[in-house]
């Protein structure tokens, strides 16, 4: 069961950096991604519940990511809207050199929805340290993607095989995996109860 006073959605890098790595010709998994993360963007707004968007200012010189560059705002479709906080971090982990922690913990949040780009990086790290922190972190595994990458001695990554390889090291340790029917169904029966 989802409590609404103490559930927060915490969308990581949904910048259009990420866009522009498609464009360029980059692969990656769960086409649908974006579009379920707005679904839950919208459910939580409905139901005037915490949320939380994070945002990658990379210190890498040639990154999308920078500030100064376009690819640093958010997508157009997640754009924060009212006083949705806005974090900026430059390493992995949303929780650090940011308040977030403070925020959940002020605001009386327990659980953690993550969504995001891209699952095997700030995504994954945001969860460890959420599920290390305490909170009931879920990870909504078809709102956040990846992209295909060469692997560690050479090896071409599929995007789904790092997806899927990312989930498993999260699941029952460090968060308990979900979908988007899965938590908006949630929703619905925390609403009947």
């Amino acid at each position: 069961m989802l409590v609404a006073g103490r559930t927060a959605l915490v969308l990581v890098d949904v910048q259009k950096g990420f866009l522009e790595r498609e464009a360029s010709g980059e692969r990656r998994n769960n086409a649908g991604a974006v579009a379920n993360m707005v679904r839950l963007l919208e459910a939580f707004r409905a139901r005037g519940m915490t949320v939380i968007h994070i945002r990658h200012a990379s210190t890498n010189p040639g990154s999308v990511l920078r500030p100064e560059r376009p690819g640093f705002a958010s997508m157009d479709h997640t754009r924060e809207i009212g006083d949705e906080p806005v974090l900026i971090k430059s390493v992995n982990s949303g929780f650090i050199g940011t308040d977030l922690e403070e925020r959940l913990r002020s605001a009386g949040i327990a659980t953690v929805i993550l969504v995001g780009a891209t699952t095997n990086h700030c995504v994954e790290t945001t969860a460890r340290m959420a599920g290390n922190l305490g909170y009931d972190t879920r990870l909504v595994e078809d709102a956040c993607y990846t992209f295909d990458r060469i692997g560690h001695g050479g090896r071409r990554e599929s995007a789904e095989d790092i997806h899927a390889m990312t989930l498993s090291n999260l699941d029952g340790e460090f968060a308990t995996i979900e979908t988007t029917d899965s938590l908006l169904a949630a929703f619905e029966n925390s609403a009947a109860a």
